[in-house]
């Protein structure tokens, strides 16, 4: 059974894209890529990147959070209100609380700061989320 990566993106979901279209060329079909949305352009997007499914809204990210093997997205996707208020309390919260581990960004408009994190490009970051973190969390994984 293939593992399952959810990807989390709001607004105009190009975060979302670029981990996706990163995974697809790292993992090919070994996994089974689910772009969430907090909104439908987002969704949209994502799945134009190659996603196998995808979803919108608040009910969709948190049913399908819970059947995650790995969560990847910008650090707002933990955030209540963030997304100039996209990220519901409840997708927070539901993706806060998934088994799942999660490979979050240090990418935020909001007024928060991680101490600690260099500031590097959008491509680099997401070659260090896919390369390092996801590959090994899946290789890693029990089938």
């Amino acid at each position: 059974m293939r593992k399952r990566i959810c990807v989390i993106d709001g607004q105009g979901g190009g975060i979302g894209s670029a981990i996706i279209k990163h995974l697809k060329e790292a993992l090919g079909e070994s996994v089974e890529i689910v772009a969430l949305g907090t909104n439908a352009i987002a969704t949209a997007q994502m799945l134009k990147a190659k996603a196998n499914r995808g979803a919108s809204g608040e009910n969709a990210i948190v049913q399908t959070v819970a059947t995650a093997d790995a969560i990847a997205g910008p650090l707002a996707i933990v955030l209540a209100n963030a997304m100039m208020g996209e990220v519901t309390a409840g997708m927070a919260a539901a993706v806060a609380c998934a088994r799942a581990p999660k490979i979050l960004l240090p990418l935020t408009q909001e007024n928060v700061a991680i101490v600690g994190v260099s500031e590097e490009p959008l491509p680099h970051l997401v070659d260090q989320l896919v390369h390092v973190h996801l590959k090994r969390i899946i290789n890693n994984m029990p089938s």
